[in-house]
């Protein structure tokens, strides 16, 4: 089995971007050389090349669009993403919310430049909907949990069982990310116990004063 994936995204938080960024990036890189666990994080565009270039953490955008090269100011290149050395992408976010068919589009978009991809869904049958597209990851977040500092994965493991059962169904090489209230490493395990490949977060890493300690917490139990 691949080891479980903690991918943190840093928003548009006054703590996650610049050198706050950079700080956090380095933490992830200590704490998975020490534990062999896969820590990503999705920083702000702006961030997403030095991050790649200074660091050996995965790096994920916070989106793209489904579009090609051409004239489509404002918006989100795939091939772009990539080119600034992003690993992958977070797709359908509940601050970044999608259609189904742009949901589509957007991960087309994304495996032609060879992102890895990460779909977010806030219910059973989006995800379902969701694996219908063969993205690498789904996330499943509700989004009354986003940032409440009440985990998924004790709230309501229910929705993370039904999840990974739907998804399954609909594509086995699919894996299944927790999201939502994500803040210990006891979450994290009660989440990979239901099931999922990893988790991802936000606020508990981003807003620590310590987000070192916050990170080694998190696999502590893996």
């Amino acid at each position: 089995m691949s080891p479980p994936l903690i991918l943190i995204n840093l928003k548009s938080y006054a703590e996650g971007y610049g050198y706050q960024a950079r700080k956090i990036a380095e933490s992830a890189q200590k704490v998975a050389r020490e534990s062999g666990v896969v820590i990503g994080i999705a920083p702000n565009f702006m961030d997403l090349h030095p991050i790649s270039f200074h660091y050996s953490v995965r790096v994920y955008a916070q989106h793209v669009d489904g579009i090609g090269p051409g004239a489509h100011t404002g918006h989100v290149l795939a091939a772009a993403v990539r080119e600034a050395g992003a690993h992958g992408t977070l797709i359908n976010h509940s601050e970044r919310r999608l259609t189904l068919a742009g949901v589509e589009a957007s991960v087309e978009a994304a495996r032609a430049a060879k992102l890895e991809t990460v779909v977010c869904t806030n219910n059973v049958a989006t995800s379902a909907a969701a694996a219908s597209f063969a993205p690498d990851y789904i996330a499943i977040e509700p989004p009354e949990l986003i940032g409440s500092g009440v985990s998924v994965s004790k709230a309501d493991p229910e929705i993370i069982r039904r999840s990974v059962e739907a998804v399954q169904r609909i594509d086995d090489g699919v894996k299944v990310l927790t999201g939502a209230g994500i803040q210990s490493g006891e979450c994290v395990k009660i989440a990979v116990d239901l099931g999922t490949s990893g988790v991802l977060l936000a606020s508990s890493v981003v807003k620590a004063e310590d987000p070192l300690a916050v990170l080694r917490d998190l696999v502590s139990l893996l």
